[in-house]
């Protein structure tokens, strides 16, 4: 724990960090707090079960200086719940009923969760261009317009 000048204790945070698209649209809860709600994504891109989602209040989500991500900082030691919605089957008119899982983890388990995309394998284009084509079985001859002088 750091200590400012007065030595009040000051709490240590967490900051996470993800895309604007993750964001949903703010809203006011029964007892008139504006909280606005944002979905993780599932880090294995294989991991095709519908992504979990958390509500903060609105005001600790701040948009970063180049317009192009969300950051917002949460307690270190803190807990927070996470649920996701799954289809259980179906009622008598066709329609799918839906049933919300939730469970509460760390602060910091969060960060890992949310922040997943920079543990993902980077391909490079150049490395993908420097390879040879792969061509079909049968290429078609090139015609006189096809190439370019």
């Amino acid at each position: 724990m750091e200590t400012t000048q007065m030595n009040t204790p000051r709490k240590e945070e967490v900051t996470i960090k993800f895309g604007k698209g993750l964001v949903g649209k703010p809203f006011t809860t029964k007892n008139g707090k504006e909280c606005v709600g944002i979905k993780i994504p599932n880090a294995d891109p294989a991991d095709k079960t519908p992504w979990e989602a958390i509500v903060v209040p609105a005001n600790r989500v701040h948009e970063d200086k180049f317009g192009k991500g969300m950051w917002m900082k949460l307690p270190a030691d803190g807990q927070t719940k996470v649920s996701r919605s799954v289809i259980t089957g179906q009622d008598e008119n066709g329609k799918n009923v839906y049933e919300t899982t939730s469970r509460t983890v760390t602060n910091r388990d969060l960060k890992g969760m949310l922040e997943s995309y920079k543990n993902r394998e980077r391909t490079s284009i150049k490395d993908a261009l420097a390879k040879p084509p792969v061509h079909g079985s049968n290429p078609q001859p090139l015609r006189a317009g096809d190439v370019q002088r």
